[in-house]
């Protein structure tokens, strides 16, 4: 994952936003999009919020800092055009990305979404998929983070609170503690559903 890394910051720092968007999309975008499917339960709106995601990504693509990994900071988008979505659903912001411009782009975020949602509604089959939909949103997005993408506390605290919000070492442990014990709650909730759903003998 380094070398991936190290591979679109390259190209970042040489001004290839288009390769940098592409490779990165190609890297994390099913994942990306899979976090959404997650997070708003509907196939449109895990669309469209993956559209903004996108469009979020190329915009924003120029001012990257790099206080947090690229895979970070792309959750991170993701999440809040999730919030946007559920916030507005309605209500496309006016954009100003030349998307015209990456059309290769548009093309890649389209491939993305029609080949990753056999695999998420295969997934969906299972009763562990089921039981995950009865989860709020957030308690999903803590698994998913956690589990399924083996993202580390830190990470997970970045991509769940506002990036606008400067955190410090002692703010950054203490969100960490919380997430970790509303983990621990999470799995031993989804334990009791599951034994309720006979997936496991007690």
């Amino acid at each position: 994952m380094e070398d991936g890394e190290a591979a679109l910051l390259e190209r970042i720092s040489r001004g290839d936003l288009s390769g940098a968007a592409t490779l990165l999309i190609r890297r994390y975008g099913p994942e990306i999009y899979g976090f959404l499917a997650a997070q708003l339960r509907d196939e449109t709106a895990a669309a469209e919020a993956f559209s903004s995601f996108t469009e979020d990504l190329w915009r924003g693509l120029p001012g990257f800092q790099g206080r947090s990994s690229l895979r970070v900071w792309s959750y991170t988008l993701a999440r809040n055009a999730a919030t946007r979505h559920v916030v507005a659903p309605h209500r496309r912001r006016d954009r100003n990305v030349p998307l015209s411009e990456a059309a290769e782009l548009v093309d890649l975020a389209e491939r993305v979404r029609t080949e990753t949602l056999p695999f998420l509604r295969t997934e969906a089959k299972a009763k562990l998929a089921e039981i995950r939909q009865r989860l709020s949103p957030d308690e999903c997005a803590l698994l998913v983070l956690r589990v399924d993408r083996g993202l580390d506390w830190t990470d997970v605290a970045r991509i769940l609170f506002p990036e606008d919000v400067a955190l410090s070492d002692g703010d950054l442990r203490t969100l960490v503690a919380r997430l970790r014990k509303r983990f621990q709650a999470v799995k031993t909730k989804v334990r009791r559903m599951a034994k309720d759903a006979g997936l496991f003998e007690p």
